[in-house]
């Protein structure tokens, strides 16, 4: 996913709890995408002239203001950028006050890296302001293919079921071919922000995508001890 002019998505990302807003950055980075991030309002604001992105996702509680005042000055200067809040508040009332002051979606603490993402990439689509390039429809490691869209996984030309944890794991692995991701990185990616599991989580679900990708077949799937885990084509 790029701009209509093939640069990339530019997402801003506001924040006060740096270790959040870390892993939000990285994880909206391995798409490929150019990522700030504001710990203020103020900042907030500034770099928004700067960056002019195409979406935002913003906390509702800042130490200078709050995102609702933030959100009312970004439409009224860039109108159509897209707008997710990501906040402690999950009340009802809460989440219709974000909406109704102009936020496009609403995801509550904890969340999933991978379903965060997975709505900024649906808003944009949604408002027109990407295009999707062909070679980008489909993840292709060696003869391993997963259709994001349609969540369909291949080898060989044969599908393979997963559940929606085995999905986004592997999807994690297809993004970065060849390169090894630490159980932490892959806990922040797949499972909720704050979740609080442990590396055996991550090795559980290492071992049931090896039996529905590797088994039978040369193996993809590879430990690097001490390391992570790392996702290769077959020579």
């Amino acid at each position: 996913m790029t701009r209509p002019d093939g640069s990339p998505v530019r997402v801003l990302v506001v924040d006060d709890e740096p270790d959040l807003a870390e892993v939000v950055t990285g994880a909206l980075r391995y798409e490929g995408w150019e990522v700030r991030s504001a710990a203020t309002a103020a900042a907030a604001l500034d770099t928004a002239r700067d960056l002019r992105p195409d979406a935002v996702v913003l906390d509702i509680m800042l130490p200078d203001g709050d995102g609702l005042s933030v959100l009312r000055e970004l439409r009224a200067e860039q109108p159509h950028v897209c707008v997710v809040f990501l906040t402690a508040r999950d009340t009802v009332e809460d989440r219709v006050a974000g909406i109704t002051a102009g936020g496009d979606d609403y995801v509550t603490k904890p969340f999933a890296l991978a379903e965060l993402v997975a709505r900024v990439r649906g808003l944009l689509r949604r408002a027109g302001m990407t295009r999707e390039l062909t070679q980008e429809a489909l993840l292709t490691v060696g003869d391993l293919v997963m259709d994001e869209d349609a969540h369909e996984v291949t080898r060989g030309g044969e599908p393979i079921d997963l559940s929606p944890t085995e999905f986004q794991l592997l999807r994690c692995l297809m993004r970065n071919p060849r390169l090894v991701l630490s159980k932490a990185q892959l806990l922040d990616l797949v499972w909720s922000y704050d979740f609080g599991g442990r590396a055996h989580v991550v090795e559980l679900y290492i071992s049931y995508l090896r039996k529905k990708i590797d088994a039978g077949r040369e193996p993809m799937i590879h430990t690097v001890r001490g390391a992570g885990y790392v996702l290769k084509p077959v020579a």
